[in-house]
């Protein structure tokens, strides 16, 4: 497997409810080492409860930080991650936590046009504030589902400049139209982050805007499983152990589950952490690391399974 993440441990100070199913997570380093600056944007990796590794992006303010805040939302059909951290990390829990990263951070502009849907807030917030402090102009966008699924409402209510916030009810004919906002391009940076039919429609919306001038945060990158998948197994070829991975789950998640130690780290097949030795079968490779000419020996274990039969990892 790929190298583990430089986690340290960090204790769940205090604990807020934000909105509906949505808790604000304050965690304080365990040591006295001072913590890592951060831009708003950034994110931050957490070894959740259930031991799976999870990337929440960054609420506070990240000159001078003396905690990471975050807030989490309660996800139906989370896999271990949400609902992890919302049943099994209450006050005093220590968890493992990585240095802040960034693929998200503002650019220099004039202008900027921030979108937020649902917990897609997070990072699109902490930008909001900073670019208040420093007073530059922006537009927000805060699309939401009800009024009491809408996190930091009062907060954004309270910022500067052009704020529209929108719930649509659950009705499919009362969706926000960005089309206003998006017909003509303007020097404004666009900043989205929020669930994928949101991020999709300023995709197809923009795409008439100058390269580079639109920028976007998601974490779920590919189909961790499809409906369509099937059971299979793998055998560890270091023990001879066989571990059965059903439909639902991934590899990593069931040898998780089997009491064996595993290294990951974004579980979406982005950064290569729990790439794993290859000895047979034949694989869907379903993440975004290996070139073409890795694909025989290595495997994503976190989402990429068996295409057909039984797999043998070198474990």
């Amino acid at each position: 497997m790929g190298e583990p993440l430089n986690l340290r441990d960090f204790r769940v100070v205090s604990r807020r409810q934000v909105a509906d199913a949505i808790e604000e997570f304050t965690m304080q380093a365990l040591d006295d080492a001072p913590l890592s600056p951060f831009t708003p944007g950034a994110h931050v990796t957490i070894r959740t409860p259930s031991g799976a590794m999870r990337r929440y992006s960054l609420v506070n303010d990240g000159t001078d930080p003396q905690t990471y805040v975050l807030a989490i939302k309660h996800e139906a059909g989370s896999r271990g991650g949400s609902q992890s951290m919302h049943d099994g990390a209450p006050f005093g829990t220590v968890l493992a936590v990585g240095e802040p990263e960034s693929d998200f951070s503002l650019v220099s502009a004039s202008r900027y046009l921030l979108i937020a849907g649902g917990i897609g807030i997070t990072p699109i917030q902490a930008m909001a504030r900073h670019l208040a402090a420093q007073g530059t102009p922006f537009d927000l966008i805060y699309c939401t589902r009800t009024v009491s699924q809408t996190a930091y409402l009062d907060d954004i209510r309270a910022l500067p400049g052009k704020i529209t916030i929108h719930h649509d009810e659950g009705q499919p004919g009362n969706f926000f139209d960005f089309w206003d906002w998006l017909e003509t391009p303007s020097a404004a940076h666009i900043y989205c982050c929020g669930p994928a039919p949101l991020m999709d429609e300023i995709k197809a919306l923009s795409g008439h805007w100058p390269e580079g001038r639109v920028h976007f945060e998601d974490f779920k990158s590919t189909d961790v499983v499809r409906p369509d998948d099937e059971p299979f197994q793998v055998t560890l070829a270091k023990t001879g152990q066989v571990i059965d991975v059903p439909a639902d789950r991934t590899i990593l998640e069931s040898l998780r589950e089997a009491g064996l130690p595993t290294v990951s780290s974004c579980e979406s097949g982005t950064c290569g952490t729990c790439r794993c030795g290859l000895v047979d079968g034949d694989v869907d490779h379903r993440d975004m690391v290996l070139r073409d000419d890795q694909k025989a020996d290595y495997i994503m274990i976190c989402v990429s399974r068996a295409l057909r039969g039984d797999i043998v990892l070198d474990l």
